[in-house]
C-alpha cells in the first residue's frame, strides 16, 4: 500500500484518502494556481499509526523517497548547510476541524540549516526567528537532525487527532472518530521574509453578509499561524491593494477562478514572499445564515447555478438565523464598553467569564460570555459552554471567529482597548473594571460590547430571503405563509426536490 501521494494535478483527488486540505491543493494545481510543491501522507497512515502506536510498515522508506523528490524539484536539501529545504507540516482531515490539530512550520532548520538560510538571505535575524518558531512548536527535545525532526512532526500531527479538544470538536459536529487526518508536507513560503512578505485569509464574498466583495485580513512580515491564532492585530485585506498591488491582482484572479470551478463562494489562505503569492488552502462555501442565502440567490441570478440547486444549498437552519438580531443603537441609552470587529452574527447576553474553566462552571447558572485576549484550541470547552465570545486581539479569520461562526455563536474580536486580567477575574476598559459575573451584551454583527442587557430588534426579511422563499413556494406549492415560517417553507421545498431525485 502507498502511504504517500504527491501534491500534483495528476493525483487522484479522493478527500477521504488525501484529506480535505490536500484535496483542495490538488484542485488548485489543476487550475494552474501557485501552490508550494509537496506531498501528502494519507489518512490511512494515520489510522494505522493510532492503531499500532508506530508508523505503518513502509512509511519510513516512502518518506525518504518523497523528500528526495521534493529536494529535486526545489533544488534544495533538507537540513542542508547551503540552500536548505525548509518545510511546513500540516494536518488535514477529510472534514474541516479548524485549529484542532497540530501544524509545524519552519521544519528542517537545524543549526547548520539556519546558518545556511542566514547566509543565503543575508538576514540572520530572519533565520534565527524562524528557527525559534520551530523550537517552540515541537514539545520535548528537538533533534538537530532534519530527517528526525520530520518524523517527529508527522507523529505529532497524527497524535493530535486524538487530543481531548479534537475529540470534543468532533462530538459537537457529529464527525466520526475513526477518520484520521492526512499530513501535508510542503516547501515553506516565508511570510516573515522581508517587508514585501506577509500572509492572510481572503473570502471571495463577505462571510457576514454574502455581498460580492473581497473580504479578509492580512499581516505583513508574518507567518500564517499569526493570523489564525488571533495573537496579532491584522489589517483589512484591502490594504494589500495599496501595498502589494500585483499580489492583490493575482489573489482576485485566483478567487475568480476558484469560484468558477466550485460554483460557490470560497475562502483561501495565502502567503506571499518577497512579492510572490502562494496559495496554501482553499475552502468552498461554508457561509451561514443570511450570507449563505444571499450567495445562493446571487449565484442563481448570475446563472452559475439553478434555482433548485440554490434551494438545496440553503438549509432551514440558515433561514432560521437569517434575520439576525441586532442591538438597537438608535435612540437607545446604551452603556457601550467597547467596540471590536463583528465576526459571528447575532446578539448574546451573559455574565463575563475570563477563563474557559470559569465559563464552564458559571454556565450551569445561566448564559456566559467568554472574554479572552485571544482564544486557542485549548479554550474549546469554554467556547462550547458560552453564549458568545469577545477577544481583545485577532480578526475575522482568527480561531475565536472561525469556531464561533461554526457553532453559531455571536463573536466580537479585535476589541483592542480591552485588558483581560484572568488572575484577578476581571477586564479593564476605558478606566473601568468589569468583574467576572458582570452582565454584558455583545453584537456579533456591529461589534458592540455593552454593559448590562440591551434592547434587541430583528430586521425584517430582506429581498434575498423573500425571493428564496418564493422559489420554495413555487416548488412545494405553498403560498401565503409569512417569512417567520421560512424554515418550514424551505424544508417542504427541499423534501420535494430530494424526493424527486433519481
Amino acid at each position: 500500500m502507498a502511504w504517500i501521494k504527491p501534491l500534483s494535478a495528476e493525483t487522484a483527488d479522493d478527500p477521504t484518502v488525501l484529506g480535505g486540505k490536500a484535496h483542495g491543493l490538488v484542485v488548485l494545481r489543476r487550475l494552474g494556481l501557485p501552490v508550494p510543491p509537496g506531498f501528502v501522507i494519507t489518512t490511512g497512515a494515520c489510522r494505522a499509526f493510532l492503531r499500532d502506536g508506530r508508523p505503518p510498515d513502509g512509511l519510513t522508506a516512502e518518506l525518504a523517497a518523497a523528500v528526495r523528490d521534493l529536494e529535486a524539484v526545489t533544488g534544495r536539501r533538507l537540513g542542508g548547510r547551503e540552500r536548505p529545504l525548509v518545510v511546513s507540516v500540516r494536518s488535514g482531515a477529510s472534514v474541516s476541524m479548524p485549529g484542532m490539530m497540530s501544524t509545524i512550520l519552519n521544519l528542517g532548520l537545524t543549526t547548520a540549516a539556519t546558518a545556511g538560510l542566514a547566509a543565503e538571505t543575508g538576514d540572520e535575524r530572519f533565520a534565527v526567528a524562524s528557527r525559534r518558531r520551530l523550537l517552540s512548536a515541537l514539545t520535548g527535545p528537538v533533534p538537530d537532525d532534519a530527517a528526525r525532526q520530520l518524523e517527529h512532526a508527522i507523529a505529532a500531527v497524527f497524535s493530535s487527532w486524538d487530543t481531548p479538544r479534537a475529540r470534543i470538536y468532533r462530538e459537537l459536529h457529529g464527525i466520526p472518530h475513526d477518520l484520521g487526518t492526512a499530513v501535508i508536507v510542503q516547501a515553506m513560503v516565508f511570510g516573515n521574509r522581508d517587508g514585501r512578505s506577509g500572509t492572510g485569509v481572503a473570502f471571495s464574498r463577505d462571510p457576514n453578509t454574502g455581498e460580492r466583495v473581497p473580504y479578509g485580513e492580512v499581516l505583513f512580515g508574518a507567518q500564517g499561524e499569526d493570523v489564525v491564532s488571533g495573537r496579532s492585530m491584522t489589517r483589512p485585506l484591502t490594504d494589500l491593494a495599496d501595498r502589494e498591488p500585483a499580489v492583490w491582482a493575482d489573489l482576485l484572479d485566483a478567487m475568480a477562478a476558484i469560484e468558477r470551478h466550485y460554483r460557490d463562494a470560497c475562502q483561501v489562505e495565502f502567503t506571499f514572499e518577497s512579492g510572490e503569492p502562494w496559495l496554501l488552502q482553499v475552502r468552498p462555501g461554508g457561509l451561514v445564515g443570511r450570507a449563505a442565502i444571499r450567495v445562493a440567490v446571487d449565484l442563481a441570478d448570475e446563472g452559475v447555478i439553478g434555482r433548485h440547486e440554490a434551494l438545496l444549498r440553503v438549509s432551514p437552519h440558515h433561514v432560521h438565523h437569517a434575520r439576525t438580531p441586532r442591538i438597537e443603537t438608535a435612540g437607545a441609552r446604551l452603556d457601550i464598553l467597547t467596540r471590536g470587529v463583528g465576526a459571528g452574527p447575532g446578539v448574546a447576553t451573559g455574565r463575563v467569564a475570563t477563563t474557559p474553566e470559569r465559563a464552564v462552571r458559571m454556565a450551569a447558572g445561566g448564559p456566559v460570555i467568554l472574554v479572552r485576549p485571544e482564544t486557542s484550541p485549548a479554550d474549546l470547552y469554554g467556547l462550547t459552554a458560552s453564549a458568545g465570545v469577545v477577544t481583545a486581539r485577532g480578526g475575522p479569520a482568527s480561531h475565536a471567529a472561525v469556531v464561533a461562526r461554526a457553532m453559531g455563536r455571536p463573536a466580537v474580536v479585535g476589541a483592542a482597548d480591552l485588558t483581560i486580567d484572568a488572575a484577578a477575574g476581571s477586564l479593564r476598559v476605558a478606566g473601568r473594571t468589569v468583574p467576572d459575573g458582570a452582565l454584558i451584551t455583545i453584537d456579533g454583527t456591529g461589534g458592540e460590547v455593552v454593559a448590562g442587557s440591551a434592547p434587541v430588534s430583528t430586521a425584517p426579511a430582506d429581498d434575498h430571503l423573500r425571493r428564496l422563499l418564493e422559489w420554495a413556494d413555487d416548488v412545494s406549492g405553498g403560498s401565503g405563509r409569512s417569512a417567520d415560517d421560512g424554515p418550514g417553507r424551505l424544508a417542504a421545498a427541499r423534501a420535494v426536490l430530494l424526493d424527486g431525485r433519481p
